[in-house]
């Protein structure tokens, strides 16, 4: 057990599990609401969008590639969905097999431009977020869906506890679709064949193919994934609005991008941890709630982020040098 957590605090995941125990501490003693179960509540229910989409990433990023298009691909999936429910008499099952099927397809296309035609992954995604986002933004005009069905807006919150004042504490579909994100994408990663195989590819996309690994097969597996779980996280995201706004997630690229590579994955591929994207999602979720509640302008907010990533990324890199370094010496 010595030797566990000896070898647990040398990693990134108990360095940042520091620094968001520090962060959570000084919020809660410079500001009033921030330790509270409703404050919880809330942080879980608006970061639940941004958690899911942070889960699918992971494992594009883990494979060596990279995708920007996610937010538009969720734009997509949820107009279309709630459009169909609101035009016909369908339910959870129907609307959600309709988001996640258009996420996966959306998802598939980014893997054959990228797999098929060696394509940068960058470039390609890049231009999937405009032209989905465009042909989305000139098919509907930007009209907006406000009327959502009842089933939809009401039958997706359980409430579990009510205090003396009467407040209600529920568990939502936002607090599920995170829970279930990060379980299905830590038993990928961790507990089958194929999530080895795409830290492989992500680790030496050269090698794993000279071994026999289907590369191609792979890329199609982790676009796919983040296509469906960008599916199923609009969603989580439309339930919590109680509305559809074609142009209302686009933009959000930069949160997801932040929690995950400050939770430790490389953007060369072949690292990070399901644990270490949670923590992420955590530590920027206390930031931005800790600077409202600190009552800093919320243009402040994306600045920061592009902070967090600039030090993520330059800290990872220092960390690897700094390895690199031991393991000469040692060598030598």
């Amino acid at each position: 057990m010595r030797d566990l957590l000896k070898d647990f605090s040398r990693t990134h995941e108990a360095k940042l599990m520091v620094v968001t125990i520090v962060l959570g501490l000084f919020l809660t003693l410079t500001t009033r609401s921030f330790a509270t179960l409703q404050n919880l509540i809330d942080l879980l229910t608006s970061y639940g969008f941004s958690g899911m989409l942070a889960a699918g990433l992971l494992v594009v990023l883990i494979s060596g590639g990279i995708d920007i298009s996610f937010t538009a691909t969720a734009s997509v999936a949820q107009y279309v969905a709630l459009t169909v429910a609101n035009t016909y008499s369908v339910g959870w099952i129907a609307v959600t097999a309709i988001a996640t099927g258009i996420g996966l397809a959306l998802g598939l296309i980014n893997a054959v431009l990228i797999g098929a035609l060696r394509l940068s992954s960058i470039i390609v995604t890049i231009a999937m977020l405009n032209v989905s986002f465009g042909l989305l933004m000139f098919i509907t005009r930007g009209n907006q869906i406000y009327a959502l069905p009842d089933w939809f807006v009401n039958e997706a919150n359980w409430v579990v506890y009510t205090d003396a004042a009467q407040t209600e504490y529920t568990i939502n579909l936002q607090m599920i679709g995170l829970v279930a994100a990060f379980s299905v994408t830590a038993f990928l990663l961790n507990r089958t064949n194929i999530g080895r195989q795409i830290f492989a590819v992500g680790s030496n996309r050269d090698a794993a193919q000279r071994v026999g690994i289907k590369v191609f097969r792979i890329d199609l597996l982790a676009y796919g994934y983040l296509g469906l779980v960008a599916g199923a996280a609009s969603l989580v995201q439309a339930q919590n609005a109680q509305s559809v706004s074609p142009n209302a997630l686009v933009g959000r690229e930069l949160d997801v991008l932040a929690a995950v590579v400050l939770g430790g994955a490389s953007l060369a591929g072949g690292e990070g941890t399901v644990f270490g994207t949670i923590l992420g999602v955590i530590l920027l979720a206390m930031l931005q709630n800790g600077l409202l509640l600190l009552g800093v302008s919320s243009y402040w907010s994306q600045c920061f982020t592009g902070m967090v990533i600039l030090l993520a990324v330059g800290a990872l890199a220092l960390e690897k040098r700094r390895q690199a370094s031991t393991s000469g010496r040692v060598a030598s």
